[in-house]
């Protein structure tokens, strides 16, 4: 019996050898002739809601390799803006459908990092500012090894059975790019998915790694805005005014200790001002001053928790400081920019793990730790979690970069940063590699 199981194991491994290195061939050509396309899509971004060039280019290359496209889908809560998410479909015969998903908007930010590629583009935002525009997220590399794993498993129709449609989804940055695709019949004009999986680039992370989390990994993201109102007046009398300064500053610190003393420890959770706007002048108290707010958290229930607290804390403080009820601060969510949490199935998760550990090796497989960042890609797997959904990490930066980082203790450019710059070739072969795997193996 010994002797027929080794005998099994040398027959079959050579197999399962050679079909890797084929793939990792394959994943190679594809990522060298994808290289012009990647470049040309970095050096000239698009903001979210405003992806019309970037989402004809994706379309045209889809519809080449052989998928039925539809683009401009999305629909926006806001009717003057157009949907210009890709969505298309390989039917090849029965078996489960698989949902891979790319993002392709890029960010109000200045690029710094004098590659022969970089973005010098500026462009006018959703307000009618003029920007400076880069991809400072990774959004291009993500669309190019969407488009490359597109051909990989167009051309090994035969190694997969089922319904594979890809979906390259504008807005990320905004938090309402997979909502208004969602809002605009995904999962009713095209085949409602049996999973749902992504990756993003990482900032600290090798090329020719991956990382993946089980379970939580980003957290899902609300924007709020609150209005402390007062009443204005000279300030040299400050008596005769009711100064929504003071009790601005009141409130920052006082929601410190929504995190630190009225949250569970082991509930991760964020609360962060990031704007503060209020006054004109050196002399006037004015009349009202505006914050602008992030929530982080994974449960729900504690996101509600803290946005009762922010209200609570808010009214208590202009109660102390005499302002009438018809002046109560107003605290809001922006319905618009929010996100949900990314929860990563466990069971689906296992399969992930196992797939891409076979396709890179147990090395390159990484386990790792929740985040607070945050992300829409939650929303495909609807609420509840209904569709089992993973999103893992893909590793970007070189392992010179990455050893003098160390060498000399200088942080490495983080996603969003002018000078983030992922290494090309090798993030997109081994993006392809990986994503490639995966659905094949989920769809065998």
């Amino acid at each position: 019996m010994r002797k027929l199981t080794w005998l099994a194991a040398l027959l079959v491994i050579p197999n399962a050898w050679s079909a890797d290195r084929a793939l990792d061939a394959r994943a190679a050509q594809e990522a060298a002739k994808l290289l012009p396309f990647y470049e040309k899509m970095h050096s000239a971004p698009e903001l979210s809601h405003h992806e019309k060039e970037t989402s004809a280019r994706v379309a045209e290359e889809l519809r080449a390799a052989g998928y039925d496209v539809t683009d401009h889908v999305g629909k926006y809560a806001d009717p003057h803006l157009t949907g210009y998410g890709v969505v298309a479909v390989l039917r090849n015969g029965s078996g489960p459908t698989v949902l891979v998903r790319a993002d392709m908007d890029a960010l109000p930010v200045e690029e710094q990092t004098n590659a022969s590629y970089a973005s010098h583009v500026r462009a006018v935002d959703d307000s009618g500012t003029e920007v400076p525009v880069m991809h400072a997220c990774g959004h291009d590399i993500h669309t190019t090894v969407l488009i490359g794993t597109a051909r990989l498993l167009a051309s090994s129709k035969s190694k997969w059975k089922g319904t594979l449609m890809l979906v390259v989804q504008p807005a990320e940055e905004k938090g309402d790019g997979a909502r208004a695709m969602l809002a605009d019949g995904l999962y009713t004009r095209f085949p409602k998915p049996d999973f749902a999986i992504a990756l993003h680039d990482f900032s600290d992370l090798e090329t020719g790694t991956v990382g993946f989390i089980s379970g939580y990994m980003l957290a899902g993201a609300t924007s709020v805005d609150v209005t402390i109102r007062g009443r204005g007046g000279h300030g040299a009398y400050p008596q005769f005014a009711k100064d929504p300064i003071v009790m601005a500053s009141e409130f920052v610190m006082a929601i410190q200790t929504i995190v630190s003393r009225e949250n569970v420890p082991t509930d991760p959770a964020v609360v962060t001002v990031g704007s503060i706007h209020g006054g004109t002048k050196y002399n006037i108290i004015p009349d009202e001053v505006k914050l602008q707010l992030t929530i982080r958290t994974y449960k729900p229930e504690v996101r509600q928790r803290i946005l009762d607290a922010l209200s609570r804390i808010a009214n208590g403080i202009a109660q102390a400081g005499g302002i009438p009820p018809d002046r109560m601060p107003v605290v809001k969510v922006n319905e618009t920019e929010k996100t949900t949490p990314i929860y990563n199935d466990p069971k689906l998760t296992g399969r992930v793990a196992a797939s891409l550990q076979k396709a890179l090796g147990h090395d390159k497989v990484l386990p790792l730790e929740p985040m607070m960042g945050s992300e829409d890609f939650g929303a495909y797997g609807l609420d509840g979690m209904q569709i089992p959904s993973v999103l893992f990490r893909l590793g970007a930066i070189d392992s010179q970069r990455i050893a003098d980082s160390k060498a000399t203790h200088t942080p490495l450019p983080a996603l969003h940063s002018s000078l983030f710059l992922p290494a090309p070739e090798p993030t997109l072969r081994t993006g392809m590699i990986a994503m490639t795997s995966v659905v094949m193996d989920l769809m065998r």
